[in-house]
């Protein structure tokens, strides 16, 4: 991990700690909370995924099956 990267976390784990009251023991989650933020805001959002079905270019009506037609 670069420095600056490091140090951005360690800036916002700090600030977690001192909002939750600064109370000890609970550095690790602390930093793993802030390593959450900063990273996953480094992250660029993922595109949408299509959720809508195919449009059926022919009729279904006249759709056959291979099987069928190769009797």
């Amino acid at each position: 991990m670069d420095a600056n990267l490091n140090n951005r976390i360690r800036e916002r784990a700090y600030e977690i700690w001192f909002a939750a009251g600064c109370r000890h023991g609970e550095a690790e989650q602390h930093w793993l909370t802030a390593e959450l933020e900063i990273i996953g805001a480094l992250k660029p959002a993922m595109p949408a995924r299509r959720t809508s079905a195919r449009k059926v270019s022919r009729h279904l009506g006249r759709a056959t099956s291979r099987a069928a037609s190769a009797n």
